[in-house]
């Protein structure tokens, strides 16, 4: 969907708001323009924000995928798109893009708003993600999960076997991502707890990246 290039210079003023629907899943889904770069929001939480997106943006600048030479990647968790968003305009990378969102409202807003925008192709599949990393046959050269109810991540999400089926789709050379929040002191504790006790017991020599309100966490598979 194409945004008039007044609206995008008046957004610059104050941002303006595009959309506002909701699911059975997410209540609230507003659709802003802010800064002009598309923002989508679920209650206080951010879920995209096209190339401001820090914590993907940061990410992709420390990991430079333009260097792996990658073409297929896994999206669990898809908010407005900004991932692949980030990776064409700013990194000038295109790929083809599996991304597994559960809220159909979502996916149809990021189909409207974002994907429309890119040359990257994108199937979409509407699904649980865990169901989906259960089941799939296919490998892929990044996974990135960015899965969040609001500002939390469902507890489903959070297990070894939901960590290790994820790891399980990547080719060799392959890299994951997990995005975490660290906002608050609550948020560092979960997210401290969970890159020790779990994502580096799952996967020995995983680190993290701190982008300043989220950490980033991901995982090269060796060759």
């Amino acid at each position: 969907m194409e945004v008039p290039l007044w609206k995008r210079w008046l957004s610059y003023i104050t941002p303006l708001t595009l959309e506002v629907t909701s699911s059975p899943l997410n209540p609230e889904l507003t659709v802003v323009l802010d800064r002009g770069r598309l923002q989508l929001l679920s209650g206080d939480a951010i879920y995209s924000w096209d190339d401001l997106y820090y914590n993907f943006a940061k990410a992709f600048e420390v990991l430079e995928p333009a260097r792996r030479g990658y073409q297929e990647v896994l999206l669990l968790g898809l908010g407005l798109g900004s991932v692949p968003y980030l990776l064409e305009k700013k990194h000038q990378l295109v790929y083809y893009y599996t991304a597994v969102e559960w809220d159909e409202v979502i996916a149809d807003l990021a189909d409207r708003y974002t994907f429309s925008r890119l040359k990257s192709p994108v199937e979409m599949v509407v699904a649980d993600a865990a169901v989906f990393v259960e089941v799939c046959s296919e490998r892929y050269d990044m996974v990135v999960i960015d899965l969040f109810q609001d500002s939390e991540t469902p507890e489903e999400f959070e297990t070894v076997a939901f960590l290790e089926a994820c790891v399980a789709l990547l080719r060799p050379g392959g890299l994951l991502l997990l995005n975490r929040l660290s906002r608050t002191n609550r948020d560092l504790v979960l997210a401290e707890r969970y890159l020790e006790g779990t994502f580096k017991q799952v996967l020995p020599g995983a680190d993290k990246i701190d982008t300043e309100g989220n950490w980033i966490l991901y995982w090269e598979r060796p060759h």
